[in-house]
């Protein structure tokens, strides 16, 4: 648990801290030898509006809305110490109708952390005071398309346009952090999330929220060390709660780093089950071993009542000082939760390296059987100069497809877009932007969501860095 120390330090002397940290800063790695600033993480200088876009095989006429995805993108410079999950926001998207390609933006978010750097100037609506960066994920909250983060700012509302239009708080109804990770129930519509911050470490919330996104209730849940919940899980009656040894660390915010936290061996590895409208004190905790999770694929209850959870999982991740998520990857899990308390069962479903786990989200929180990844670097290589395959998972027979993009041709997270809504699991496209590091050029790529075979690519005359995460946006 934090020390009194530790909590007193937090409270009184911040301006203290905040000044040996920037003396300390001068000692680490320059922008020069950080990779997140190089090669394909070079920072794109201009927004682009492009509307005569090259495409490769056929657009389905049935798309109708947007491809959008959001990454970090450094303004100016990044000074020692940046971190990628850092960067400034900046979403690109690409604009499908008509069985054509209308156009593709990149768009910086209008923080005020950007105009503070000499960036485009920023919106209003409400702010937190602990920075305004917003970097990791774009979805469709109540018809609005919102730009999130974890841990610090309000999400930001953006235009059809993908421009910035005003931070936002849902209306008055959230009062702390959000999260880049809010679940949507397809059966009631609410969204779940779990939300963490560093000025706070022993409560994290849960928050829900009605389809229209208003929130509905906060809960705290008390926790220990101020853990990092980049995901949750939910099922029909549970919202699933993944407390993993990655914590705030004041030794290394006090050493400089602008990413303060880190794997922590003390910190107990824990999975709770929190009741769905129940307070945070019915949270039921099972012990799991220590390990890591970005990024939750589905879940659901089985027949018994049991918690599914499918997974990618890290033996470690932050362990030790790095500008990024460096880790060793252990595949594609399931994890089995008794609901009782017992001790989490954990199953390698594939044990090749993968990340971005994505379903058919018509059927998350359910029984499902299909679930796309991005497969990682053997190496862990950052650059991502290893090949990176695309996978399709049949979880009833156990088939895995896999696509290879070739060499040099480097792909982000491909979501899942059904053909219709009431085409069965599966039945659709998968999407999203590949990067060739020798052209220096990007597409967006449309694949069969079974055979993985190209259907389409619209052709982008710049490198789009690696991002984060990203949605398909009906234009209804």
């Amino acid at each position: 648990m934090t020390s009194v120390i530790e909590k007193t330090i937090r409270k009184a002397v911040t301006p203290a801290i905040q000044a040996v940290a920037s003396l300390n800063r001068t000692r680490l790695q320059s922008e020069d030898a950080n990779p997140f600033l190089h090669g394909v993480h070079e920072p794109l200088r201009e927004e682009h509006t492009l509307t005569e876009l090259a495409v490769t095989g056929a657009i389905p006429a049935e798309l109708d809305g947007r491809y959008v995805r959001i990454g970090p993108n450094p303004h100016g410079s990044a000074g020692r110490g940046h971190h990628w999950f850092l960067g400034d926001g900046m979403v690109h998207g690409v604009r499908l109708r008509d069985g054509r390609a209308e156009w593709y933006r990149n768009r910086f978010i209008r923080s005020r952390d950007l105009e503070a750097k000499g960036g485009p100037a920023a919106v209003g609506g409400p702010r937190r005071g602990f920075g305004d960066t917003v970097n990791t994920n774009v979805l469709d909250i109540g018809g609005k398309i919102m730009a999130l983060v974890e841990a610090s700012s309000f999400p930001v509302e953006l235009d059809g346009g993908l421009d910035s239009v005003a931070y936002s708080d849902f209306g008055g109804g959230l009062t702390g952090s959000f999260t880049a990770h809010p679940h949507r129930c397809p059966r009631t519509g609410e969204f779940h999330a779990i939300c963490y911050e560093g000025t706070s470490q022993d409560t994290i919330r849960h928050v829900a929220m009605d389809a229209s996104g208003k929130v509905l209730r906060e809960t705290p849940i008390k926790v220990r060390n101020g853990p990092s919940i980049h995901d949750c899980a939910l099922t029909e009656n549970f919202v699933v709660i993944l407390d993993l040894p990655v914590t705030f660390s004041m030794s290394a915010l006090i050493a400089g780093h602008r990413f303060p936290y880190r794997w922590n061996r003390e910190h107990r590895a824990r999975v709770g089950l929190l009741p769905r409208g129940a307070s945070g004190d019915a949270v039921v905790w099972h012990e799991v071993d220590p390990c890591y999770v970005f990024h939750v694929g589905n879940s659901f209850e089985d027949e018994t009542g049991q918690v599914i959870i499918d997974l990618c999982a890290y033996e470690t991740i932050f362990d030790g000082e790095m500008p990024g998520p460096y880790g060793k990857a252990l595949g594609l899990e399931r994890w089995t939760v008794d609901g009782k308390g017992g001790k989490v069962v954990r199953t390698t479903l594939d044990p090749a390296g993968q990340e971005f786990p994505r379903p058919d989200e018509r059927f998350f929180a359910g029984d499902y059987r299909y679930l796309w990844t991005m497969g990682m670097p053997e190496d862990g290589d950052l650059e991502f100069v290893a090949p990176m395959p695309l996978y399709r998972h049949d979880l009833a027979t156990g088939e895995r497809v896999q696509r290879d993009f070739g060499e040099g041709r480097i792909p982000g997270e491909f979501v899942f877009v059904p053909r219709s809504e009431d085409a069965a699991e599966g039945d659709g496209w998968v999407m999203g932007y590949v990067i060739d590091r020798n052209r220096r050029t990007s597409t967006l790529e449309i694949l069969d969501a079974m055979s993985l075979d190209l259907v389409a690519s619209v052709q982008i005359p710049h490198l789009i860095p690696p991002g984060f995460h990203g949605n398909w946006i009906t234009a209804s």
